[in-house]
């Protein structure tokens, strides 16, 4: 199995930056591309921003050119540095992982999901 854990999350004000992590651990034979997804209340889950294996990205409308993805390959990572927040940046945010993982002589891929971390903008 894959485990993904989330750090980073937090109260600030308007303006203000964060940065989230998020490693993986497990019995991973390679990383094809890890994300960030968030969740309001009464919304539905959304893409945030997305890094592949090659270091491509992809973001939002809403974060593009406030939010920047980010990896570290040797240690199983994914970043996401938040700048210029707006409330309704207010969420839960996931990170997420599109795995190859390796089981018994085979290597099954998969989607792992971390535990979401609460980041709250508010004055």
């Amino acid at each position: 199995q894959v485990q993904l854990v989330e750090s980073g999350g937090g109260l600030v004000q308007p303006g203000g930056s964060l940065r989230l992590s998020c490693a993986a651990s497990g019995s991973i034979s390679s990383i094809r591309s890890m994300s960030w997804y968030r969740q309001a209340p009464g919304k539905q889950r959304e893409l945030v921003a997305r890094i592949t294996s090659g270091g491509s990205t992809d973001y939002a409308d809403s974060v593009k050119g406030r939010f920047i993805i980010s990896r570290d390959n040797a240690m199983n990572a994914v970043y996401l540095q938040m700048n210029t927040l707006k409330p309704e940046d207010t969420a839960v945010y996931y990170c997420n992982a599109d795995v190859t993982t390796y089981y018994s002589g085979r290597f099954p891929t998969g989607n792992y999901w971390g535990q979401g971390t609460q980041v709250t903008v508010s004055s």
